[in-house]
Formats: C-alpha cells, structure tokens, sequence
C-alpha cells in the first residue's frame, strides 16, 4: 500500500530546520495559500460583485401633457437600489451588506426601488446602507418599489402586478409607492406644492402604456420647483474673505461636457474638506443659460451610495 503523502507527517524526508516538511507537503501547502486568502477576502469581494444594473432614468417635466395617460407618485429621495432576487445592488453595480432578514422574504423577482427612510433623511439612509457589513440600522429603512425591470407588461399592468407582489410577500421591510391619476395641471401643481411643504422632494410621472426601458426615457417625468443634477469634480477655486484659506468653490464637469463652478451651498466644514476629485456631487438650479450652464447651482451633496 501507498503511503499517503500528509504535511507534517513523522516519517517524511526532514528538512534542515527539523520541521518534517516533505517537498509534495510544501506543494500542497503551496496550493493552499489562495484558498485561505480567498476565503479571507471573500466577504470583501462580495461586498463589489454586482453587475451595474440598466435603469430607466427620468426626464424632465414639461407643461401641455395629456395627464390622462400618467400615473403620478411622489418622488422619494432615497437611494436607488435594484433587488435581482438575491441582492441589493446600487446604480454603480455595489452589492449593499443587508442583513438577512431584511432582504428575507423579497420575491424572487427583480425589483426597481429606493431604500427610504422618510421624507429629508437621505443623508442617513446613504450613511447606513454604504456600510460594508450587516448592522441594526437597517431596520429603519424600507424598500420602496416603483417598477417592476423584468415585466414585458405595460406600466399599468406592472403597477397592478406591485400589489400583487407586495400582497404574496411577507416581509416587513417591503414597500410600493403609490401611483395615482390627476385630473388637471392645476392638480398636480397643488399636489407638487404639498409634497414639497411637507418636506418631501416633488412628482414623478409615468406613461401608462409605457414598457420598461434601459436609459433615459419621455416616459418618465420628474417635476420638481428645482432642478437637481450630477457632476464630477475637477478642481477648486480658491476662498476669499471670510473663506479665506479654504475653498471657495468647486470646478465640476456635468456629463454634457459643461464646466462651471458651484460656490453656493458648502458648508464651513465642505469648504474645508471639500469633496474629492472625481467624486459625483448633486446640486441644485434654476435652468439653464443660453450657453447651456445651470443658472444659480446650489451644491446639496456628495452622491455617494456606494459600499465603504
């Protein structure tokens, strides 16, 4: 019979240190080694093994619709997530660390939603859910569907497929917004101001017969009093008088290719810390120029909702 080779076996050929490592025991401790480096970086890894899911992205609202053939819901400023029946997965393709029994009893189906906790508590809600590992402070939040990705239905179809699926499941952490119909811009505009005075973030508007689709889309409206964009930070300008000494505006880029600067908004300590370069910010405006620049930009955020 074959004696089997085994790392430290007492009978195998002894090294100069007197270890009785044998050369097929070095071999197999060789292999080894990736595994146990796998296996530690293992929860890491996973934390970033998403696939950036393709979203429907919303345009902007523009008077003279037939709002009959809209539904309407308040547009909640949470963090955008996409469940593919196993994960949560953010816009740049992060698996966010739930912890089991929030994600537990989700359908199976994938899912179009924001992580929300209520109205202006956005910065909480990216705070909890960018951090790398299961926590407590997942139990405020709630999963708030809008859209259902893998339905080949029209949206008023998915909308009564939502329900349903909110009625089969039994988890306490599931949510659908509600989509309603308006019956005149003068409507909407009351709604619009009332979500606003309650602190909420304006409207969205879906076409009823629209399918689900990759991208930007006119069959997605969002109606707010402000404008808010992205832009990637690309430099600084320098403080003067009471900012001296700290930055006093930020040099960003919008995807369009516009460059201008954003000063309103910073705080004493952004203005002193001021988001990285290359980092996305959100700000707010009032239109745009002739020239395409956004008129009076207010910065509001770093859109940071990945895993930290």
């Amino acid at each position: 019979m074959r004696n089997t080779p085994f790392l430290n076996h007492p009978h195998q050929n002894m090294t100069s240190d007197g270890l009785g490592m044998s050369e097929s025991g070095y071999r197999l401790q060789g292999s080894l080694l990736p595994v146990i480096f796998l296996i530690i970086l293992l929860p890491f890894l996973t934390a970033r093994a998403g696939t950036i899911p393709e979203l429907m992205l919303a345009d902007i609202y523009r008077q003279g619709l037939d709002l009959s053939q809209y539904r309407v819901s308040e547009k909640l400023d949470g963090v955008r997530t996409r469940w593919d029946g196993t994960h949560l997965i953010s816009r740049g393709g992060n698996v966010f660390a739930a912890p089991e029994w929030f994600t537990k009893g989700l359908p199976a189906v994938p899912l179009d939603g924001e992580l929300w906790m209520g109205r202006g508590r956005y910065e909480e809600v990216s705070s909890i859910v960018r951090t790398q590992h299961p926590h407590e402070g997942w139990r405020n939040i709630r999963l708030m569907v809008f859209d259902l990705p893998a339905h080949d239905g029209t949206f008023a179809q998915r909308v009564i497929a939502m329900n349903r699926v909110k009625t089969e499941s039994d988890s306490l952490y599931l949510g659908i917004i509600e989509q309603e119909r308006v019956g005149s811009e003068e409507d909407l505009e009351k709604w619009l101001h009332t979500v606003i005075e309650q602190g909420g973030e304006g409207l969205m508007l879906h076409r009823e017969t629209a399918l689900y689709a990759n991208g930007r889309s006119q069959d997605l409206l969002k109606l707010k009093l402000f404008t808010d964009a992205e832009a990637t930070v690309i430099g600084y300008r320098p403080g003067k008088g009471q900012f001296a000494g700290q930055i006093g505006s930020l040099r960003v880029r919008t995807d369009e290719g516009v460059i201008f600067f954003i000063g309103s908004g910073l705080s004493h300590k952004e203005r002193r810390r001021p988001p990285p370069l290359q980092s996305r910010v959100t700000f707010r405006h009032q239109g745009l120029t002739a020239n395409g620049i956004p008129r009076f930009p207010v910065f509001l955020r770093i859109r940071d909702e990945e895993p930290r």
